[in-house]
């Protein structure tokens, strides 16, 4: 029978089970055996994580013509203005592709998120601000090349849902496990 389980990746940590050099992974969290993330986030990025042994599920979730929504917090420096969101939500040129379009809007009021260790770098002079992002496709490090395209620099990133799957209580490093019947895609 298929495994699934919701895991809250921390900061630093890689969306893998095999250690890398100066780097910690996913074997110190005792999660279960033979499950496998479906998808990742970055070592910079925390928040939450699938990991299942049900391979067709993964491929429905990853492919982007399923446009499976996912949705993050992100905290950016300085406060975008709605002409810099609306371009944003319309699709942006990154590298070598044009994102598709996108939700984002201004937290408010501001989340309290707990305190990340190492802490988000902190100026007076420059006001941060939390924005919630929706997107329906997870190319690498899109969020951070978006919120960088529009001049708002991305310096924290937190996932809080795939499709109805969502992070809930999960603190850093927890992990539960979710019957299938729960996960509606």
């Amino acid at each position: 029978m298929a495994r699934y389980i919701l895991f809250h990746k921390p900061y630093g940590v890689l969306s893998q089970f095999t250690p890398e050099k100066d780097s910690r992974s996913l074997i110190e969290f005792d999660l279960p055996k033979d499950v496998y993330p479906a998808g990742r986030l970055d070592k910079d990025s925390e928040g939450l994580l699938l990991l299942t042994d049900d391979g067709p599920l993964i491929e429905r979730l990853l492919n982007p013509k399923n446009e499976k929504p996912k949705t993050y917090w992100v905290l950016v420096e300085r406060v975008p203005t709605q002409d810099e969101l609306e371009r944003f939500c319309g699709g942006l040129q990154i590298e070598d592709y044009v994102t598709k379009k996108c939700e984002a809007r201004i937290l408010t009021p501001q989340p309290q998120v707990a305190p990340r260790s190492p802490p988000v770098r902190y100026r007076k002079s420059v006001e941060d601000v939390w924005l919630e992002i929706v997107l329906t496709e997870g190319k690498n490090r899109q969020v951070r090349k978006m919120t960088a395209a529009i001049g708002h620099p991305t310096l924290r990133l937190l996932r809080l849902a795939i499709a109805n799957l969502e992070l809930g209580d999960l603190g850093p490093g927890e992990w539960c496990e979710v019957p299938r019947h729960q996960i509606k895609f």
